[in-house]
């Protein structure tokens, strides 16, 4: 056993070939590449902002205007630089990127504030970093977003995206290929599988993706395959032969991630600590009891309230298109689970007509691991409803839960009774859920999990969400909602 670890560890510090050490060169020439083009679309348009901001401005321009507009620019891309905006990143969405942009931009304006101030405090100068500080938002912020949809465009087509290789083809080596197959937008294309020993497996491809190899293979497949990023899962390899694999890969210009153990108990406010050479990771808690979620809880019941008055004569239209479309109530109450196990009453605008006898003849069954939701059974949709359902304006109405404390804005969305109870029994963390309120639009449900979709993930992002909540978090999922309904399928429904 002892000869075969030094074996391995002997093929893991192999020195490169000089093919290796061509096709490290290139790929870190491509990600060289693929940033300086980044900062040189930021640089300009940043100096079209400041252009367009000196031109805006009431007086004529002067050169000191130019030069205040150059220091202004020049201070956004130092602090997007060492903000790590042009580092790798698995998935930024569009919120993510104004988040960034929006930060560096304030961030200059106010050391260029604090300049004006100790140089010559005038109230034209103030005005000045107004307008650079409005047009570079503007015009940065368009030009990230257009790079954004662009790339994410193109990585749905499968035009692009950097070759993955998956180290561990166990549970967790299943999970990570899954989702990156499900979500081409992240940028990163499974080519395969690495394990121990590839001839102890009972097939040679899983999950439709091909083991190319045992772990200490690692080196010479990054090379073969022109692998670009590597994931690290649970591997059975010895621990130091994984260590050396990993610095190999580094040494040929592959990024690696690495999933840690116990990674469920991981989350964003996670602390490093170090007890000497050894880090240590602090599993931070959430407290749905706390005065934070009490906070959020308030802010929901005003912002529904708010959003009640606004949108009351939308709401008095939708009612009288459903009484019109077909006899029966306006509303529609159905049981639901929420906080802490407790039933109530979800409110929705009537989308079906109401049941006939024969309807009953076909009996829907939902199939294994899938959440319920859209057209069950027989399909009584009124032409409105159908509309409803396809714009999610029937779920309008949860607005009274909220005001009401039966539901949050943000939050899991509620089971039915008689599902719900099946699957606390069955689901792995489904009970979970219940820590805090049901909500209107969830993490889940912007993560393209609505309708019947896989219940074991929306499980997973539901409590992720919880996990990881913050004010932030839930400004970002109801920005994300709106583009994620826009195209819902009208069967789509919860």
């Amino acid at each position: 056993m002892a000869s075969t670890i030094a074996e391995q560890l002997r093929d893991a510090l192999a020195q490169p070939s000089a093919t290796a050490v061509d096709a490290t060169l290139r790929r870190r020439l491509i990600r060289q590449k693929r940033v300086r083009a980044y900062r040189i679309a930021d640089a300009a348009m940043l100096i079209l902002a400041v252009t367009v901001a000196v031109i805006a401005s009431p007086g004529s321009a002067t050169t000191g205007d130019f030069v205040w507009g150059a220091v202004y620019a020049l201070l956004t891309i130092v602090i997007l630089e060492t903000r790590g905006f042009y580092a790798l990143r698995l998935h930024q969405s569009p919120f993510d990127v104004m988040a960034r942009i929006f930060a560096a931009t304030s961030i200059a304006a106010m050391v260029l504030t604090f300049a004006h101030t100790l140089i010559d405090n005038e109230p034209q100068l103030a005005d000045q970093t107004l307008r650079l500080w409005t047009f570079a938002l503007v015009f940065l912020g368009a030009g990230r977003l257009g790079i954004a949809f662009d790339r994410q465009r193109a990585l749905r087509r499968g035009e692009t995206g950097l070759n993955t290789l998956i180290v561990g083809s166990g549970s967790v080596g299943h999970l990570i290929a899954n989702r990156l197959i499900a979500r081409p937008e992240l940028g990163l294309r499974p080519i395969g599988f690495l394990d121990k020993d590839p001839l102890i497996n009972n097939t040679k491809e899983q999950d439709g993706l091909p083991v190319l190899g045992a772990s200490w293979d690692l080196p010479e497949v990054v090379q073969r395959y022109n692998v670009e990023q590597v994931v690290v899962t649970f591997s059975t390899a010895p621990h130091a032969v994984m260590l050396n694999l990993i610095r190999r890969c580094r040494e040929l210009g592959v990024e690696v991630v690495v999933v840690p153990r116990l990674f469920e108990e991981v989350n964003n406010r996670v602390e490093v600590e170090h007890l000497g050479g050894v880090p240590l990771l602090r599993a931070a808690t959430v407290d749905p009891k706390g005065w934070q979620f009490a906070v959020k809880y308030g802010f929901d019941r005003v912002a529904a309230g708010l959003g009640v008055i606004a949108i009351a004569p939308l709401l008095a239209a939708l009612a009288l298109a459903v009484r019109l479309s077909s006899p029966g109530p306006m509303l529609y109450r159905q049981r639901r689970v929420g906080l802490d196990g407790k039933e109530f009453d979800m409110l929705k605008f009537r989308s079906m007509r109401l049941a006939e006898e024969s309807d009953s003849t076909v009996v829907f069954e939902l199939a294994p691991g899938v959440a319920p939701g859209g057209v069950e059974g027989v399909d009584r949709r009124t032409r409105v409803g159908e509309f409803l359902r396809k714009t999610s304006l029937d779920e309008l109405p949860q607005l009274f839960n909220v005001l009401r404390g039966d539901m949050s804005l943000v939050g899991p969305r509620p089971e039915r009774t008689s599902y719900a109870r099946n699957f606390e029994s069955h689901i792995y963390r489904y009970g979970d859920r219940h820590r805090v309120k049901s909500g209107l639009t969830g993490w889940a449900q912007v993560q393209g999990l609505r309708g019947q979709t896989s219940l074991t993930d929306r499980v997973e992002w539901d409590n992720y969400y919880i996990e990881n909540w913050s004010l932030l978090l839930d400004l970002k999922i109801v920005l994300m909602t709106i583009p994620a309904v826009l195209p819902r399928s009208s069967n789509a429904g919860e």
